[in-house]
């Protein structure tokens, strides 16, 4: 069971203070959590020389997350992802939403997003558990949502984060978390060389606002093709409108739900008493690799999707943790989700949450050594 302690981080502008929490296990993985944006400040892994990397881009200091507009760490809602126009319709009625990039909606808003609030923290059997109560009109959503979201550290090097929300009104519930890794350091510069596998076949389109155009298609012959590792530079620049559009990699891939219960078993994650974890629920997302560091990252998801993001748009304009300099594709993303704008796509998964019922999701980052 991990070990967690908390110390004072800062104070927001509104006079508010915001803790930070360590969760440490005795495998030489720490994590620090903070309770504004239910952040992740830092997350510590060895490296195959021993030496601690910390892989997760941040800042050092409270006042450049009350400033960053790149959702470093956060959890990100209620809608992850870009909505068409901020247009939400569900059933016979319709919701506006803030549009907060250009004409469409982003990751719930710039004033409704999660990514900038203060979250109720509780450490309970070795986990941290951060809650949100997110009030009807949010950023234009229906309902009162209530979320919790369980980060736990397992003896095996695996981040587990679970997700649970009830509303009391017809809404939609989509939130994801937004980690931008770099497996050889915060600081060290692009991640053009990690070699990735996303467990996908198929992909959904957009055009050129980055909205899907509801069209589900192969990878196969794409620069998207992921099905066997591959670097992420290899063919990011290539002349596909996709890339262009993008920048880079930023597109929801249909996973294929391969089953990742023998695998996931093997690596043991979810035996520890704080993460718990019904591996049959579990499919594979992504397989990362550094050679650099040797480090592994393995990842698992309930979810349909997930939203691979090559950091095409990270600037540098915010001194990093140690005044590193976060230029485009410093990092990446993988948020697991329902896919984007799909109340305007019946053939995609929906995210609807019905009043009174509840909803789950998990996600795993687990790692390890070559």
């Amino acid at each position: 069971m991990a070990k967690i302690t908390k110390e004072a981080f800062g104070e927001l502008k509104n006079g508010r203070l915001i803790t930070l929490y360590t969760l440490e296990n005795s495998g030489g993985m720490r994590i620090r959590i903070m309770d504004y944006g239910a952040r992740v400040q830092s997350l510590i892994v060895p490296d195959r020389e021993g030496k601690s990397i910390d892989v997760a881009l941040g800042y050092d200091d409270l006042k450049s997350y009350e400033a960053d507009d790149k959702y470093f760490g956060a959890i990100v809602g209620r809608s992850v992802g870009r909505i068409a126009f901020g247009d939400l319709p569900i059933d016979d009625e319709k919701y506006v939403l803030e549009c907060n990039e250009g004409r469409n909606h982003l990751h719930g808003g710039s004033l409704g997003g999660y990514d900038k609030k203060v979250w109720a923290a509780e450490e309970k059997d070795g986990a941290l558990v951060l809650r949100y109560l997110s009030p009807a009109g949010e950023g234009g959503y229906p309902g009162d949502l209530k979320l919790a979201v369980t980060y736990a550290l397992s003896e095996k090097n695996a981040f587990v984060i679970s997700y649970e929300a009830e509303a009391d009104g017809d809404t939609i519930c989509n939130p994801s978390h937004h980690t931008y890794f770099n497996l050889e350091g915060f600081s060290s510069g692009s991640v053009l060389d990690h070699k990735i596998r996303i467990f996908a076949e198929k992909y959904t389109p957009t055009d050129n606002e980055l909205i899907p155009d509801g069209r589900i298609l192969l990878v196969e012959g794409t620069p998207l093709d992921f099905r066997e590792m591959k670097e992420i530079g290899a063919r990011i620049d290539a002349p596909f409108s996709q890339m262009r559009w993008a920048g880079g990699y930023d597109h929801n891939f249909v996973l294929d739900q391969t089953p990742a219960e023998e695998e996931a078993r093997e690596l043991g994650f979810g035996e520890d008493a704080a993460c718990p974890i019904d591996y049959k629920t579990l499919h594979k997302l992504a397989h990362v690799y550094a050679e650099k560091t040797g480090i592994h990252m393995h990842a698992y998801t309930t979810q349909p999707g997930v939203q691979f993001y090559s950091g095409n748009h990270l600037d540098g304009v915010l001194a990093g943790k140690a005044g590193a300099a976060f230029a485009p594709r410093a990092g990446f993303t993988l948020e697991a989700q329902v896919f984007p704008d799909a109340v305007h796509h019946a053939n995609f998964p929906q995210p609807i949450l019905r009043s009174g019922k509840k909803w789950q999701a998990r996600t795993v980052f687990a790692f390890g050594l070559a």
